[in-house]
């Protein structure tokens, strides 16, 4: 289980304080597989990294019955300088698995090829997002946060990708950002709507995608100011 208890975070920007999580609280349920849903800039990685550890909130707090996996695709953990495999090897020994084992499975996984040996300044963007899948993947979790599954690779990579994601949640919740609804029904069973800082909880997938549509359809608080 996750409980969010009063988490707020206050960004200052050139325009002045931007409140993007704002006094939220919210449970997950353990081993249950959330949708975060709600449109560009609603906040949805911010939370996942708020979640993660990586983002400190400006107040409240985030309380985990369980281990948390850091946000799929965020590789901020990782050294530009050291390849492919000593980041698997250092993250492997940051979360105290074997390390052997978590370097033949994202090597195996990843298809990186040579590049696994090389450092992680060459690779690129896509390249970075399997390494860190693969790393995530390879670890035990119990709860996973993904940040769009269907975004690593090409197509034969990504029905790769989401086989193993079926075999993490057999065991294990996740909290997972998608803009697809196809993804979102095929592998979620809750969702959350961020819409304004504050999210609503939904046990009906289609209650919060029929909301989520709603949010898109209407102009933001920046495009109703500049209209006026």
């Amino acid at each position: 289980m996750i409980e969010i208890e009063n988490l707020t975070k206050v960004f200052w920007a050139k325009g002045g304080r931007k409140r993007v999580v704002d006094d939220l609280s919210i449970t997950f349920p353990t081993g249950a597989s959330v949708a975060l849903l709600g449109r560009n800039g609603a906040g949805k990685s911010t939370l996942l990294k708020l979640i993660a550890g990586t983002m400190r909130p400006t107040s409240g707090r985030v309380l985990s019955t369980g281990s948390i996996s850091y946000p799929v695709g965020f590789a901020g953990s990782f050294h530009p300088d050291m390849t492919g495999l000593q980041n698997a090897r250092f993250v492997a020994r940051l979360y105290g698995v074997e390390t052997d084992e978590l370097v033949d499975f994202v090597e195996g996984f990843a298809e990186l090829g040579p590049h696994f040996r090389m450092p992680l300044r060459t690779y690129s963007s896509g390249m970075r997002a399997r390494l860190s899948f693969g790393i995530s993947m390879g670890i035990p979790f119990d709860t996973y946060l993904v940040d769009e599954v269907t975004s690593v690779g090409d197509g034969a990579f990504r029905d790769k990708s989401v086989q193993v994601f079926d075999d993490r949640r057999r065991t294990a919740g996740a909290i997972v950002v998608s803009h697809s609804e196809f993804m979102v029904r095929r592998i979620c069973d809750m969702a959350v709507v961020l819409e304004n800082g504050k999210a609503t909880l939904y046990s009906d997938i289609e209650a919060a995608l029929e909301h989520h549509s709603e949010n898109l359809a209407r102009p933001t608080a920046f495009h109703q100011q500049m209209a006026s």
